[in-house]
């Protein structure tokens, strides 16, 4: 049914294939033709088809499999956090914190309520704003800057996108890469350029090829890199500011999800002089993920733009939640939890580490929630001997943006919560699946 397609611009033709991905006419694993084959029928240059097909997968629906051709993936769905549903298998993938760390808001929740917030009122809770402020401004090189609050980082993330950027710009992405920022970018219509990512974080070489083939924004997580765990090292940082110190107009967007919970100082790409910035703060880490709320520091401009995006009656964030989380934030002894459960999660995974390398499996735990594995074989091989012995695992393959045929070699791993026992069968079963 490729004949049906039909289209003279490259959105046009993207769109055609979705409506008859939409009506059943193609269906998943349904071949495209070649852009040659479809730019001659249609009449049109072969750029535009290209054109056409990456929107396409940019928005993942289709996937190109090299010499096979262009194929409509078989399903919509992209890897996301959590718990995997339907499994009777046991989760170490999840990405989550653990739950029994996570502060009860009970206590706070009485002290919250008060006068109702009516249209027209300013959306960000004035006392929450100062103390943004205070959290923000020592790890910002930036003087001028502005506070807003989001409903989490992705959606700051997909706001200040959407605000900078046009279908098919180029952003720069982590390589290996956050799934939310795959998930946002590829959603967007944005064109990822990825970024190596080695001990120190990102690469000056990666970013300066990036820059180079012209992106427009660059998302990075300064410390506790997910899935990997690293941080930018001082040296690094300043290597890849004295870069961008060129580039001031691109919007730099740090993701500093692990915040409070990380014992490593804060290393930034945001020079004092540049021009387009924010610096992103959540707290689902630590106050739990159904706590949607972030902060975003970023310049004048950008707060501007985001502010038309975050009007009173459409979607402000609730003060209620705002004020919930400054009375959490603002209590000593939530600080106090929260800094223990930082420890909990340095000290569980370090163990977990030291247990892999007695095995022979080189694994070194640097920050963070998660635990990034390096493997003598495939993934995918490990994964599959792991089912059978009653665990689910979660491969780098989804996390990477290149080499799409070239199998991982990584695990990421979310041990934090295990017991000692469980912890050590997992080790063992982890060299067994290895040999």
């Amino acid at each position: 049914m490729n004949d049906q397609i039909t289209g003279t611009t490259a959105s046009d033709i993207a769109t055609s294939v979705r409506e008859l991905r939409d009506r059943g006419v193609l269906r998943p694993g349904s071949p495209l033709p070649p852009v040659r084959e479809l730019a001659a029928r249609l009449g049109v240059n072969r750029n535009t088809t290209v054109a056409a097909y990456r929107q396409l997968a940019q928005a993942g629906l289709v996937v190109s499999r090299g010499r096979a051709g262009t194929m409509l993936v078989e399903h919509d769905a992209v890897a996301q956090e959590g718990y995997a549903a339907d499994t009777v298998l046991r989760d170490v993938g999840t990405g989550n914190p653990d739950p029994r760390l996570i502060p009860d808001p009970t206590p706070v929740l009485a002290t919250v309520t008060g006068r109702p917030v009516l249209y027209g009122e300013p959306v960000i809770d004035t006392d929450l704003e100062a103390w943004a402020r205070q959290w923000i401004s020592p790890d910002l090189p930036a003087d001028d800057f502005r506070i807003t609050i989001t409903s989490g980082a992705v959606d700051a993330v997909e706001r200040l996108l959407a605000q900078a950027l046009m279908r098919d710009d180029a952003v720069a992405l982590e390589d290996p890469c956050f799934l939310a920022s795959i998930h946002t970018v590829r959603l967007g219509g944005y064109r990822a350029v990825p970024v190596p990512v080695d001990d120190e974080g990102m690469t000056v070489d990666g970013l300066r090829a990036a820059l180079e083939a012209g992106v427009r924004a660059i998302i990075c997580t300064p410390r506790a890199q997910n899935p990997t765990g690293v941080s930018l090292s001082p040296a690094r940082a300043a290597a890849l500011r004295a870069l961008l110190a060129e580039h001031p107009y691109v919007l730099i967007i740090e993701d500093d999800h692990f915040s409070m919970l990380s014992a490593r100082g804060y290393e930034s790409l945001i020079g004092p002089d540049h021009r387009r910035f924010a610096l992103l703060r959540s707290v689902s880490k630590f106050l739990g993920p159904d706590m949607c709320l972030a902060v975003a520091a970023t310049d004048p401009e950008t707060a501007e733009r985001l502010a038309m995006r975050l009007s009173p009656g459409t979607t402000w964030v609730s003060h209620l939640l705002q004020r919930l989380t400054l009375g959490l934030l603002d209590d000593k002894d939530v600080r106090g939890a929260i800094r223990a459960a930082g420890a909990h999660y340095a000290e569980h995974n370090a163990a977990f580490a030291e247990q892999l390398r007695a095995h022979g499996i080189q694994t070194r735990y640097v920050d963070g929630m998660n635990l990034w594995v390096e493997l003598p074989i495939p993934a995918q091989t490990v994964s599959e001997r792991l089912m059978r012995r009653g665990w689910l695992v979660r491969t780098g393959d989804g996390f990477s943006l290149t080499n799409a045929d070239t199998p991982s070699r990584h695990l990421r791993l979310t041990v934090h919560d295990l017991t000692d026992d469980e912890a050590e069968q997992l080790v063992a079963d982890i060299a067994g699946a290895v040999r």
